[in-house]
């Protein structure tokens, strides 16, 4: 069995491949830093410490709340404190509640058999509006970003890359993915590592996109789960869970492939 002081020695060694391989990214691009979307969650706390370890003094964090739950800006705001990170705070509500109330507005002048066949179930149903968030926050992290000549460094992890668990062209929308090749208990694991406090280790994950949404309640299965399927294989898991992964990386492979274009002398 590893020993403990092998295990910490793991985890700093890969916060140092990390943040290396960021800080070359970086260079590539002709990049100062990087900007980061703070959530409050244990995912975006881990980039931001790897970005500082990358460059220090070139991070910017940015607290976007959107009719979200306080605790998760206070959250982010207390851990940008504990490692001195500077922030951008704006709250998107006022903008998504205008934008949504023009799309509504739109989408009511289709004629009905425009509808039909559309989301039937009413976690279907409000996830249009619902990504219009991630979208906003996308937008900001951009703007920021390309203001300091900055990438944007993603939050997205493994786990929830393989299923598709995240917004196209929102969460999803970024310039590299630093924890993209971690299961969720590895990022949980880096976490420690980085000295980030346990209430945002063991907090419950979310995506902030209702009051009360958590990213395992609407998965329908457990993130253990999640990563004894990726790792062991269908039969380590329940066999509707199973089914319900497999659908899941199936259906959201178009997440993680650029657009497809047609062959000219096929199209």
């Amino acid at each position: 069995m590893t020993s403990r002081l092998g295990y910490i020695q793991n985890m700093a060694t890969l916060a140092e491949r990390i943040s290396s391989w960021m800080r070359r990214q970086a260079q590539a691009a002709g990049a100062r830093g990087f900007v980061v979307g703070m959530s409050g969650g244990v995912d975006s706390a881990v980039v931001v410490r790897l970005s500082q370890l990358a460059l220090p003094g070139h991070v910017v964090g940015v607290i976007m709340p959107c009719h979200s739950d306080p605790r998760d800006a206070e959250d982010a705001g207390r851990l940008a404190e504990r490692f001195s990170v500077p922030v951008v705070r704006l709250d998107l509500g006022s903008p998504y509640d205008a934008l949504v109330g023009q799309l509504t507005a739109a989408a009511a002048t289709l004629p009905d058999e425009q509808f039909k066949g559309g989301p039937s179930d009413d976690l279907k149903s409000r996830l249009p509006l619902a990504n219009v968030k991630p979208r906003l926050r996308m937008t900001t992290l951009f703007f920021v970003a390309n203001s300091l000549n900055h990438l944007v460094a993603g939050t997205g992890n493994r786990s929830e890359i393989a299923i598709g668990y995240y917004t196209k062209y929102g969460d999803g929308g970024v310039d590299l993915l630093p924890i993209g090749g971690l299961f969720k208990s590895q990022v949980r694991a880096l976490a420690r590592e980085l000295e980030v406090p346990a209430e945002i280790i063991d907090k419950a994950p979310s995506a902030g996109l209702w009051l009360g949404q958590t990213d395992e309640g609407e998965m329908g299965f457990t993130y253990d789960d999640l990563e004894r399927y990726l790792t062991a294989g269908p039969d380590a898991v329940a066999p509707a869970i199973a089914t319900r992964i497999d659908r899941l990386i199936r259906t959201s492979a178009h997440k993680r492939t650029l657009p497809p274009a047609p062959d000219p002398g096929d199209a």
